[in-house]
């Protein structure tokens, strides 16, 4: 029974150890900045302060992600329409080849002198 009563006395000095630091997190703390000046500040101030970086850092990342999906878009109407250019200049070479081809048949025959 002694080894039980130890025990719970260790188990309850735990749970008291573990509200205090869960009540000394979630109360405001003094806090000395590095000027040696002691300000007060609280854990929502203190995780707000921390997660401002990479907030800010995900906020540029997702900017530029948006900048380059416009860029994508002009981009691809470009090529797009640069595709269809192609096609129709192609298109008409081909209809200049065949007209060139045609006159050429016509051409009266060379003499041979």
């Amino acid at each position: 029974m002694k080894a039980t009563n130890g025990s719970s006395k260790i188990n309850e000095a735990s749970e008291m150890d573990f509200s205090e630091n869960i009540c000394e997190l979630t109360s405001t703390r003094q806090v000395k900045n590095s000027d040696g000046d002691t300000e007060v500040q609280d854990v929502g101030t203190l995780l707000h302060r921390i997660s401002e970086t990479p907030r800010q850092e995900i906020e540029c990342l997702v900017g530029k992600l948006m900048e380059l999906h416009k860029k994508l878009q002009s981009d691809g109407i470009r090529i797009h329409f640069d595709i269809e250019n192609y096609a129709d200049l192609n298109q008409r070479v081909m209809q200049l080849t065949t007209i060139v081809a045609d006159n050429v048949g016509k051409l009266p025959a060379p003499r041979v002198d």
